[in-house]
C-alpha cells in the first residue's frame, strides 16, 4: 500500500478541523429562520459543495426562488458565533501528521471550499498557517467540488503530476473532486463512512490523520 510521493493535499473542515460538524448545526437554521425545512440527509450532501453545484442543490429542494447569498450569508454568521464560543477544534493528529510530514520533506497543501481570507484566518488561529507550501481555496477556481478544479490547480501549483500526491478528504464531494484530478485519494471519515461506489475512488480509507504515514515511502 506504500507510495512514493512528494506532496499532501488536505481538506480542512472535517479533515483537519473538526468544524463539519457545526455547518451540519448551522445550515437547518438557517434555514428554518427564512421558513424552510430542512431534512437531516440535506447537510450532509452539502459537505465541501462548491460553486455553482450548492446553489443548484438548493433550488432543486425549495425551488428556483431560493435566495442562496441570503441565507449562506446568515449560515456564516452563525458558523462564526459558535467559534467564537467553542473555538475551532482540531482532528486527532492533525499537527502531529503536518509536522512528520515536513520532517520527511514531503510538501503539504490546503484545498478547501472556503474561500482565502477565513482559510487564513483559521489556520493562523490554529497556529497551523506556516505549516503549508500552498493554500488553494475556492475563490481561486472556476468550479468548486465535486469538479477537479480546485485539486488540478493545487498540483499545478505544487508542479507535481496528480499522481504523486495524496489527497486527503473526508466527504464524497471532496473524495470526488480530487479523484477527478487524477490524485490519490486518502478518505478519513468524519461523519460518514465511504459506500461501495465512493470506496472505488479511494487509495486507501485510514480512521485517523496519522495512519497516512503507513502510506507513504520513507526514505530514512
Amino acid at each position: 500500500m506504500k507510495k512514493d510521493i512528494k506532496a499532501v493535499i488536505f481538506d480542512l473542515d472535517g479533515t483537519l478541523t473538526d468544524t463539519e460538524k457545526f455547518y451540519q448545526k448551522a445550515w437547518p437554521e438557517a434555514l428554518a429562520h427564512f421558513g424552510y425545512k430542512c431534512e437531516p440527509w440535506m447537510p450532509l450532501e452539502l459537505r465541501s459543495l462548491g460553486r455553482p453545484f450548492a446553489p443548484e442543490k438548493f433550488k432543486e429542494w425549495f425551488g428556483q426562488d431560493f435566495d442562496y447569498n441570503k441565507v449562506r450569508e446568515y449560515r456564516k454568521a452563525l458558523v462564526v458565533d459558535i467559534i467564537k464560543e467553542q473555538g475551532i477544534p482540531l482532528k486527532p493528529g492533525a499537527k502531529e501528521i503536518l509536522v512528520w510530514l515536513r520532517e520527511q520533506g514531503i510538501l503539504t497543501c490546503i484545498a478547501t471550499a472556503n474561500d482565502y481570507e477565513r482559510t487564513k484566518g483559521y489556520l493562523n488561529k490554529l497556529g497551523l498557517f506556516d505549516y503549508f507550501d500552498r493554500i488553494i481555496c475556492s475563490d481561486m477556481v472556476k468550479l468548486g467540488k465535486p469538479a477537479p478544479d480546485i485539486y488540478a490547480y493545487a498540483c499545478e501549483q505544487l508542479e507535481l503530476s496528480p499522481d504523486e500526491t495524496f489527497a486527503v478528504e473526508d466527504s464524497p464531494n471532496g473524495v470526488t473532486s480530487a479523484y477527478l484530478a487524477g490524485c490519490n485519494v486518502i478518505m478519513v471519515p468524519d461523519l460518514t463512512e465511504p459506500d461501495e461506489e465512493l470506496s472505488t475512488k479511494l487509495y486507501a480509507c485510514v480512521p485517523t490523520l496519522l495512519d497516512i504515514k503507513n502510506l507513504i515511502t520513507c526514505t530514512d
